[in-house]
């Protein structure tokens, strides 16, 4: 590209003195772009094969077109020279674009104006030609307008140029990328091993003020907004992209530097496969005192609202049932009981707060209820909670081996190992939650230091560890409860029944998460586990009634988990897949985009969708022809969804977001949804009228 550069700036000076009107199409006008073919030459001179032209535009206030790599969306813009004649060629040059965001979209090109350089090789030198560009072209603001012209142009045989046109062509030709043969400059290069990030890194004597790169690697595949440092020393500039989509089989890398005083295009580059570090250290920014209180105190208003939430109801009435036997208990044991069950909750806390500052140590992204992902996870779960409600039915009460299984269901004994794993079952069954307020404390805590985890999770198990500190205040309140008498097996059985359906939802989970083979396993060894401990304690004639109420209590609770509706429902409502592409395009042609971040773990998701979007008056709006409803399935890990929610600064679903012609980056909702707060975000992301 060099010496196509150098040509053209020859061809400027040689043309300096020569006067004459150059030769252009009239202007192709729109509202947002003026679009003209021009030639330095005024016709073909004798002897002649190769002509200096050019498709000059100059953008309305506020348009932009795109770059021959758009970014993450957008479209190149396509010349079709197929009927011009006397042509041989037509090589399109392309001037270093500018980056512009959009819609929280990265994307690469122009704005005001640009003039791209067009060499013209003719297949008969000297003779006349007739140049006729088909020209497509993006041209977006808030909205994208499609753009379909042609620009023909005769050229007769004939001599004399035009100062002025030259001028154009040649500074825009200056401003088309160098290439990297006679560059005393290297770049290299590494995709991470998950494929989510690339990281670059040039070398070499140059100043990098106002510096930017434009990776390109096919169709397919874009780029996020890059974090580029230097270093002290300016030896060397380093960035790192997220990656979007997926990478071709055999990924080639093209890099293109901008600088304040250049521009330079690598092709080819290598990838090596040793990690390129970068040249600093992170140091994340420690929060005011102020700041770091505020968010202790929503964080724990966040863990005190997440006890109303559905997940964790079921096993706050495990706690609450054996309270009924402490009843006529010493004030003391009934105190200590739910201090330990306290000190359950906050021990599993204190556990995830140390897991996340492990895993963010080796490189690895977290978010809250992640575990759930986790087939092996949930089978212990259901397993463990199984054990639970056979024995709130009472297939268990006497005679239990001794051992931790013993201490995790039964509901009075002389230890508190068992109010311990009730307060920290409970905490586990609360991760598949979230609660107003929690997605703030969170996202404050997984982006602050290590500090900031640990005191942001501790103050979330103490207000999910309340309704217990509660009663150890005031452990006379348990006396105040009825008589022990009939209606306290009426009440167990509601509440094994509460935890029979929670342990069925884990088993749809866990269906979704891994496959319904396994699904039917775990069934197999959670019965064989009951099989067992009944025979033990000679009551094997109540297995027959055990398996008949699993059975009977799947057969109710999972098809309303699975999607019965209630009366007045919409059930037609058709999702689009999340395809985080797809937004600015359905935006720029005047559609509200309504993205669900959802998972079959999220209760909270659940309880969104049957009390608020699959009802009236939110399920007509969402179905309307102007409303794109798109759902992001989160229930197994996926890198794209996980870096649309950390881009938006979350970690944790529910996550609701709503884009439109108004509302471009988007309108995010609380975790919790109401029609009020849907149907607002709806009409606010519309066309003002």
């Amino acid at each position: 590209m060099s010496l196509k550069r150098m040509i053209y700036a020859i061809l400027a000076i040689c043309l300096w003195a020569t006067q004459g009107v150059a030769a252009a199409t009239d202007a192709y006008k729109s509202s947002s772009v003026e679009a003209r073919l021009i030639t330095a030459e005024n016709g073909v001179a004798p002897g002649t094969s190769v002509l200096s032209a050019a498709i000059s535009l100059k953008l309305a206030d506020g348009w932009k077109t795109y770059w021959r790599s758009p970014g993450e969306v957008g479209l190149a813009p396509e010349i079709d020279w197929s009927g011009s004649t006397n042509l041989e060629s037509a090589t399109m040059l392309w001037p270093a674009p500018t980056r512009f965001r959009a819609f929280g979209i990265e994307n690469f090109g122009y704005a005001k104006e640009v003039t791209f350089p067009v060499q013209i090789a003719l297949k008969n030198p000297g003779k006349p030609a007739s140049l006729k560009a088909d020209a497509f072209l993006l041209i977006c603001s808030d909205v994208c307008v499609p753009q379909d012209f042609s620009l023909i142009l005769d050229l007769p045989a004939a001599t004399g140029v035009d100062q002025k046109s030259a001028e154009e062509i040649a500074a825009w030709s200056a401003k088309v990328p160098l290439d990297d043969v006679n560059t005393r400059m290297n770049a290299t290069a590494n995709i991470s091993e998950d494929e989510t990030a690339l990281t670059v890194e040039f070398d070499g004597t140059t100043r990098w003020s106002k510096a930017d790169i434009f990776p390109e690697m096919g169709n397919g595949t874009a780029f996020g907004a890059p974090d580029i440092r230097k270093a002290a020393d300016d030896s060397v500039l380093w960035a790192s992209f997220p990656i979007f989509g997926e990478l071709p089989a055999n990924p080639a890398l093209s890099l293109t530097l901008t600088t304040q005083d250049q521009a330079i295009t690598f092709e080819a580059v290598t990838l090596s496969d040793a990690t390129i570090a970068p040249p600093f250290k992170v140091a994340k920014a420690s929060a005011s005192v102020v700041k770091r209180l505020q968010m202790l105190l929503i964080a724990f208003l966040g863990g005190l609202i997440l006890n109303l939430m559905p997940c964790v109801l079921p096993v706050l009435s495990i706690k609450f049932s054996s309270a009924l036997k402490m009843s006529n208990r010493p004030l003391n044991e009934v105190r200590f009981g739910f201090l330990a069950s306290a000190a359950g909750t906050l021990a599993f806390m204190l556990l995830l707060a140390l897991g996340v500052l492990a895993l963010q140590l080796v490189g690895v992204s977290v978010g809250w209820g992640m575990q759930f992902q986790s087939a092996g996870f949930l089978i212990a779960l259901i397993l463990v909670l199984g054990l639970f409600s056979a024995n709130l039915f009472g297939l268990f009460e006497f005679g239990l081996p001794q051992g931790l299984m013993t201490r995790l269901v039964r509901d009075q004994g002389n230890g508190y190992a068992g109010d311990f794993a009730t307060g920290l079952f409970g905490a586990v069954m609360a991760t598949p939650c979230s609660a107003p307020l929690l997605g703030t404390a969170l996202a404050f805590a997984l982006t602050g230091q290590p500090l900031d985890v640990v005191l942001i999770f501790t103050a979330m198990g103490i207000g999910l560890a309340m309704p217990y500190l509660a009663i150890a205040a005031r452990p006379a309140w348990i006396q105040r409860l009825p008589k022990p008498g009939r209606w306290m097996i009426v009440l167990k059985v509601v509440l094994g029944a509460l935890l029979l359906a929670t342990l069925v939802w884990l088993m749809w989970v866990l269906q979704s998460v891994a496959s319904p083979a396994v699904m039917i396993g775990v069934i197999v060894a959670l019965i064989a586990i009951l099989a067992c401990i009944l025979w033990n304690t000679r009551a094997s004639n109540l297995l027959p009634i055990a398996v008949a109420t699993v059975i009977a209590g799947g057969s109710f609770a999972l098809p309303g988990i699975v999607g019965e509706t209630a009366p007045g429902q919409v059930v037609s409502l058709d999702w689009v897949p999340f395809d985080r592409a797809e937004i600015p395009r359905h935006v720029s042609l005047g559609h509200t985009v309504f993205v669900d971040v959802t998972a079959d773990w999220c209760l909270t998701c659940k309880a969104n969708k049957a009390l608020v979007l699959d009802r009236e008056p939110v399920a007509s709006l969402l179905a309307a022809p102007n409303v794109i409803a798109m759902q992001a399935d989160w229930t197994r890990p996926d890198p794209a969804i996980q870096q649309f929610l950390e881009a938006n600064g979350r970690f944790g679903i529910p996550f609701n977001i709503v884009y439109g012609p108004s509302a471009p980056e988007g309108i995010a909702l609380s975790e919790v949804l109401t029609n009020d707060s849907v149907t607002a975000a709806l009409a606010r992301a519309q066309t003002v009228q």
